[in-house]
């Protein structure tokens, strides 16, 4: 997770995580939060841990936990759907859901956050976007890993 962002960041919100973050929680469950937070550990070590970082500490558990309510034994067809418009709407949602710290750390007033969120608005339409692109492989990137997870005795998150 962590080298496909640095991989992508000359390219503005368009990156791997959404697409990796759903997958691993499709695969592997519960046990997805275990990449998920080294990514966010990772990311702040390298980056510096400060005020940008601290929404990361939720931003991406809000989609795991979306993922997780989702049906575990939706068909393919239907997953092959639903998977990249949840991608592409956690992208969409980016900045609102950043915004809450913003507002906090920087005390905001309600008007202040909702101007923070419409001058951001283009940069999360452009994430959206990314994310419903590369949300389409989720599907075929799940059965990949599970078929690997097979081979190797690796379980699944089928427990969770």
């Amino acid at each position: 997770m962590f080298l496909s962002k640095i991989l992508l960041e000359w390219a503005p919100n368009i990156h791997l995580l959404g697409m990796l973050t759903m997958t691993y929680t499709v695969v592997y469950r519960k046990k997805a939060l275990i990449p998920i937070y080294i990514y966010v550990f990772l990311n702040g070590l390298y980056s510096g841990f400060s005020a940008w970082w601290l929404p990361y500490l939720y931003i991406w558990t809000a989609l795991w936990g979306v993922t997780m309510l989702l049906p575990k034994q939706m068909n393919g067809k239907t997953a092959s759907v639903v998977y990249p418009i949840v991608c592409g709407l956690h992208g969409l949602a980016f900045g609102t859901l950043y915004a809450p710290v913003q507002a906090l750390l920087f005390g905001f007033s309600f008007q202040t956050t909702l101007a923070w969120i419409a001058a951001g608005l283009p940069w999360d339409a452009l994430h959206g976007a990314g994310n419903l692109i590369t949300g389409l492989l989720i599907v075929p990137l799940a059965k990949l890993l599970r078929k690997l997870n097979q081979t190797t005795g690796i379980p699944n998150g089928k427990e969770s």
